[in-house]
């Protein structure tokens, strides 16, 4: 089977190293060409965990290949993949391949798009008579563990009336499919609604543990032990229901964006969304008030902030909580000095300069009024404490990401407050 992928970013990478591992030959293409001579020596410009090393890998083998050609890329092609990290010009894009292709062509769209974009896709191929049959496939991927959610989906998800191109997409999943991993075939609009409104519930579920987090710390109840009680019942489910842990990442805001747009447009009002979002904006607050409280005053007050990505295993700011409250604690007067695995040059590039940076997590605690847990990194839950102790300036730690043991980091003599945690 000739497979072609069309971008370079995020997206597009994840999805040429997945299917060249299943052993499928893939032509990655783009007319970037920093970013595709970057990938062809099997560099990618961001940090998600094992992907450059399946891209190397797959490179090495000559299952991957890049090019910047694009007529060379979609004129034997059967199936090409636009995976565009957005949407803009990607109707321009569509048209221009289904031009060169001489065969009939299966045109997969896993753009992030608003609802009726593959639709007037279809309505301009074929009024210009070409032999091509869109197919929208949303693709669920969670930044920093990317990989497991391509290789281990839920679900596979395909937009399309035609029985054939069903036919040729299983055949590529077929490792998937005969893992039992369900196909589910529906209308084109449907397939893009569905990715939109599963980024929405999640949304939701995230605010809503929050709130509950919120309640625990008015009645001595703790918000991780109700949401581990909650998340054992099938009905709930246990992921993505950790108090202190707000929503992001580089799709998230557009596509509630896009949902909230397309509702409004059709005179619908989504409530529930609507007060999800205004939970999750409210979240920084609630830290600012937290850190305040303890110290009594952020005006002049020295804060390590440990995590600057919106969450584990990717350098991705996009959304990032961790950012908002970086700024929002220099605008109240504090000083922040910040350490991050992986996001610290974005994270230099958003905020300006108004923070310090640190090589390690030590270095960010040194001489700190409070160290502030902000992104929950795996290894701070490995830190040596007792070192950090002997270096703050104040043995202060706000957890709200509620990473850390409290019980034992106040036995340590810490002061130690996190979200809807008990005392």
């Amino acid at each position: 089977m000739h497979v072609g992928v069309y971008g370079s970013g995020y997206l597009a990478t994840v999805l040429s190293a997945c299917l060249a591992d299943f052993g499928v030959p893939v032509v990655c293409a783009d007319e970037d060409t920093t970013q595709i001579h970057a990938m062809s020596l099997g560099t990618i410009p961001y940090f998600e965990k094992n992907l450059q090393e399946v891209v190397r890998r797959n490179i090495r083998a000559g299952r991957l290949t890049v090019t910047t050609d694009l007529s060379s890329f979609a004129h034997k092609r059967e199936v090409i993949f636009l995976a565009q990290d957005s949407s803009a010009y990607l109707e321009e894009i569509a048209v221009r391949i289904a031009r060169i292709c001489v065969d009939e062509l299966i045109l997969v769209i896993c753009t992030p798009v608003s609802v009726g974009t593959a639709g007037r896709i279809q309505a301009r191929l074929r009024e210009s008579a070409r032999h091509v049959t869109v197919v929208s496939q949303p693709l669920f991927l969670t930044d920093g563990c990317a990989l497991e959610d391509f290789n281990w989906p839920d679900r596979i998800l395909l937009g399309t009336s035609s029985a054939a191109a069903v036919s040729m997409l299983k055949q590529l999943y077929r490792p998937l499919v005969m893992r039992g991993v369900p196909v589910i075939v529906t209308s084109l609009a449907t397939a893009e609604l569905v990715r939109e409104a599963s980024t929405a519930f999640v949304a939701t579920k995230i605010s809503f543990i929050n709130e509950l987090a919120g309640l625990c710390e008015h009645v001595d109840a703790d918000a991780v032990d109700l949401a581990l009680a909650l998340g054992l019942d099938k009905k709930v489910a246990p992921r993505c229901l950790q108090p202190g842990a707000g929503f992001g990442g580089p799709f998230v805001e557009s596509d509630m964006d896009s949902l909230a747009q397309l509702a409004s447009s059709k005179g619908v009002n989504l409530k529930v969304l609507t007060a999800a979002r205004e939970v999750n904006l409210k979240l920084c607050d609630r830290v600012v008030e937290k850190i305040s409280g303890v110290l009594h005053s952020l005006q002049g007050k020295q804060l390590g902030l440990l995590g600057l990505s919106f969450k584990p295993h990717t350098n991705s700011i996009a959304s990032s909580a961790s950012i908002v409250l970086a700024k929002r604690l220099i605008d109240q007067g504090a000083k922040v000095q910040a350490y991050d695995p992986a996001a610290m040059a974005d994270a230099k590039l958003e905020l300006n300069g108004t923070v310090s940076y640190c090589e390690t997590a030590y270095d960010a605690a040194q001489g700190v009024d409070a160290l502030v847990i902000s992104t929950a990194w795996p290894e701070f839950r490995s830190l040596d404490f007792g070192r950090i102790k002997r270096t703050v300036k104040h043995p202060v730690i706000i957890d709200p990401k509620n990473v850390l043991d409290p019980v034992r980091l106040r036995a340590m003599g810490f002061e130690y407050v996190g979200m809807g945690r008990a005392s």
